[in-house]
C-alpha cells in the first residue's frame, strides 16, 4: 500500500497539478466519455495506459475475461449489465468496445477445464460459463487447423472468440440494438497482445487485423 500512496503523491505533484482545471470541470460539469470499454480485470492490461486517454474520455467496465452477458433483466445481480446500461442510457456513449487480451487467465481456465463438470469456485466458474460458446468455437477452429492439442493457440482463438460472442450479446440489449440501427452507437472488438504490445481490431470480415503502430 505504501507504494500506492507514493504514487498518489507523485500524481498530486505532477498530473493533477498540470490538469487541475480538467478535474474541476469533470467534477462540476460531469463526464461525457466517447467510449465505453468492457475489459478484463487483469492487472497487466490498463486501457488508460494502452490508449493514452485522459480522465473523462473512457467509461471503463472491468470483469474477469472481459465477458459480456446476454440481456437478462431478472432479480439477480448484474454488475456488468448495470454498468453497460448506465454507459449507454445514462451517458449516451457513441462507441462501445470489448477489449480482450492475450494470456487471459479466465480464458485459460475455461479452455483447460471441464465446462460440464461440477463448479470448483464460488463465482468464477459460473461467470465463465457465459463464455462457454467461445470455447467450442475455438476448439472447432483449432481442429480445422490441426492444432487442437496446441492449447496456447486454442486459448488465443478462444480469447478472440469471446470478443465476438460478447459483441453478439451486446446486441441482445434492446436499447443497444436500437441505437446501433439508428447509427447512434458503434460496436468495436479489440484484442491486445501483452507479449508484444500489439493491438488488433475486428474488421468487416469479422477477423482481427493488427493496428499499425504509426
Amino acid at each position: 500500500m505504501d507504494k500506492l500512496i507514493d504514487g498518489y503523491r507523485r500524481f498530486r505533484a505532477t498530473t493533477y497539478r498540470t490538469n487541475s482545471q480538467l478535474y474541476e470541470d469533470l467534477a462540476t460539469k460531469g463526464q461525457k466519455p466517447s467510449t465505453l470499454i468492457i475489459g478484463c480485470s487483469d492487472a497487466r492490461v490498463d486501457p488508460a495506459i494502452n490508449f493514452d486517454t485522459a480522465p473523462g474520455e473512457v467509461f471503463m467496465v472491468r470483469n474477469v475475461a472481459a465477458v459480456v452477458p446476454p440481456y437478462t433483466p431478472d432479480g439477480d445481480h448484474h454488475g456488468t449489465s448495470a454498468a453497460i446500461e448506465f454507459g449507454v442510457k445514462g451517458l449516451n456513449v457513441p462507441n462501445i468496445a470489448i477489449l480482450g487480451h492475450a494470456k487471459c487467465g479466465g480464458i485459460k481456465a475455461l479452455v483447460e477445464g471441464e465446462p460440464d463438470g461440477p463448479p470448483k469456485t464460488d463465482f468464477i466458474d459460473s461467470w465463465m460459463s457465459i463464455a462457454a460458446p467461445a470455447r467450442k468455437v475455438a476448439f472447432a477452429r483449432a481442429e480445422s487447423e490441426n492444432k487442437a492439442r496446441d492449447l496456447p493457440h486454442v486459448c488465443r482463438l478462444c480469447e478472440m472468440a469471446n470478443i465476438r460472442i460478447g459483441l453478439a450479446n451486446l446486441r441482445t440489449f434492446p436499447w443497444i440494438a436500437e441505437r446501433e440501427a439508428r447509427g447512434e452507437v458503434v460496436l468495436h472488438g479489440l484484442y491486445f497482445d501483452i507479449t508484444k504490445g500489439e493491438l488488433f481490431r475486428l474488421n468487416e470480415l469479422n477477423e482481427f487485423e493488427k493496428v499499425a503502430p504509426e
